[in-house]
């Protein structure tokens, strides 16, 4: 076979590596991948909640992964489905996969002909495979990582990432990363009617797991506020009061953070609390001022004096 710059010329190479896991605790499953390879995360990563998770990658075949959850969905086990759709491919030795299901059994296939270094680590309920790495402590870095993080899922698979990179990562360098995790019924919690969780890409950049760790930081924040307009909707106002003050702390100075949270301690009784923020609100953006005037939720403080100057300003 001919080889171009190391590569062979049969199909998209995706030097890569990546984990897919399941977390059973939350039923939530995930994939995280890194590559030297532009936007990887259109190709590589797979998941349905309820399901499990997929990586197929070295020379892709990207219709694996829709293939591989359509038959696991179906009740088949993950290595009957990697033997079966392996079986037919007479570029088998080319491809790389990785599959958990969402009980957390997991398979996964490196042929012969990956090119080095290039392998897989299994362990409960998680699948790493890479290939063109640096070395196998990569993929080894990368299990120690996700079996020793805690958190979520999300934050698990991240950790393993960046354990990946730490130590050598793909041979060639950095391009592109991605992070999948959804869980079933998400959406009953509040998301948009979908069981995607998290959906984070980033097609090229220099350092792009640092930047998926940043954009997962905006996430966090983003999930934070979304679990603390679901208390308030439910008028558990003490929860949402403490939610909304970890995201104040962790993103300081947003002026529609500060305004809710002036909202749900004036809900709670926290009367003091609730002026100090909103004036902080109305300083950093005067349109606060105006929907306060008519917002509800301040109806226990409106006869205040401290209040009626905040309106008045």
């Amino acid at each position: 076979m001919k080889r171009i710059n190391s590569e062979f010329t049969i199909g998209p190479l995706k030097a890569t590596f990546s984990i897919v896991a399941v977390d059973p605790s939350t039923k939530q499953v995930g994939v995280a991948v890194e590559s030297k390879y532009f936007a990887v995360g259109a190709v590589v990563p797979w998941v349905r909640a309820g399901i499990g998770a997929v990586a197929t990658q070295a020379n892709v075949r990207a219709r694996y992964g829709s293939l591989i959850l359509d038959a696991l969905a179906k009740g088949e086990r993950p290595q009957v489905v990697l033997d079966a759709v392996l079986a037919s491919d007479s570029n088998a030795a080319y491809r790389q996969i990785g599959i958990v299901s969402a009980d957390g059994e997991v398979a996964n296939h490196t042929g012969t002909e990956c090119l080095e270094w290039a392998g897989a680590r299994t362990g409960q309920g998680f699948s790493i495979q890479g290939n063109i790495l640096v070395g196998e402590g990569v993929v080894d870095s990368m299990a120690d990582a996700f079996i020793s993080s805690s958190g979520t899922l999300a934050e698990r698979l991240l950790a393993s990432l960046e354990a990946g990179q730490e130590a050598g990562g793909d041979k060639r360098g950095q391009q592109s990363a991605a992070l999948l995790v959804e869980q079933l019924g998400y959406e009953d919690i509040g998301a948009e009617g979908i069981d995607r969780l998290v959906d984070l890409r980033v097609d090229d950049h220099t350092e792009p797991i640092k930047e998926l760790r940043r954009l997962f930081g905006i996430w966090q924040v983003g999930d934070l506020q979304a679990q603390a307009m679901r208390r308030y909707n439910e008028k558990d106002y003490s929860a949402a009061v403490g939610i909304m003050a970890e995201v104040n702390e962790r993103s300081p100075n947003i002026p529609s953070t500060l305004y809710n949270l002036a909202c749900f301690e004036c809900l709670l009784g926290l009367s003091t609390e609730s002026i100090s923020h909103l004036k902080q609100a109305i300083k950093l953006d005067t349109s606060m001022r105006e929907l306060a005037k008519n917002d509800s939720d301040f109806e226990s403080i409106r006869d205040m004096p401290e209040f009626a100057d905040l309106m008045s300003a």
